[in-house]
């Protein structure tokens, strides 16, 4: 099966250990000189409208991914932890 990123930023991430809805695909990481995906990137949130922030960024590493439905993405991931990126400063 072959989906664009279009597609995949249609489809929800759950988590399958936990049952946790992690939110849907913004982003993709790319390995420049294989041209493989890496990850997958979903942006946090907004804390209370914006005025605390952001939550940090969920990535799913591409080999966690254990099922892709036609409107969820079911991920296991081995360290059952979530990987976040966190928002970057500024200042």
């Amino acid at each position: 099966m072959i989906c664009s990123l279009d597609e995949l930023r249609r489809k929800e991430v759950i988590d399958l250990k936990t049952g946790e809805r992690l939110g849907f695909i913004d982003d993709i990481e790319v390995d420049i000189k294989s041209g493989a995906a890496e990850r997958f990137i979903i942006y946090g949130g907004a804390r209370f409208f914006g005025i605390f922030g952001k939550e940090d960024d969920v990535t799913v590493k591409c080999s966690d991914i254990r099922v892709v439905g036609r409107e969820v993405i079911l991920v296991e991931r081995s360290d059952g932890n979530i990987d976040t990126l966190s928002p970057k400063n500024d200042g």
